[in-house]
């Protein structure tokens, strides 16, 4: 028997544990953004904006994430 002959592994064994986090983390997300829906008002100095949670709180997660690579970074040098 050729190595080109061997039969395949099956689809899930081929999935790898940071896949089926990343697949776990995604179905969370999509179900924090079904139940987060609901528009809140959001005051920052003398701007109101009138937004989703969820959007709200995806934009605070970059926003941090930025902060935190550029400390990263500066901290490097």
């Amino acid at each position: 028997m050729t190595p080109q002959d061997a039969p395949k592994p099956a689809l899930l064994s081929r999935i790898t544990v940071n896949q089926w986090v990343a697949a776990v983390l995604v179905v969370l997300a999509v179900v924090f953004i079904a139940q987060n829906r609901s528009r809140v008002d959001i005051n920052f100095l003398l701007v109101t904006v009138r937004s989703p949670m969820w959007l709200i709180l995806l934009i605070m997660f970059l926003v941090g994430a930025l902060a935190g690579l550029l400390i990263k970074r500066r901290s490097r040098r």
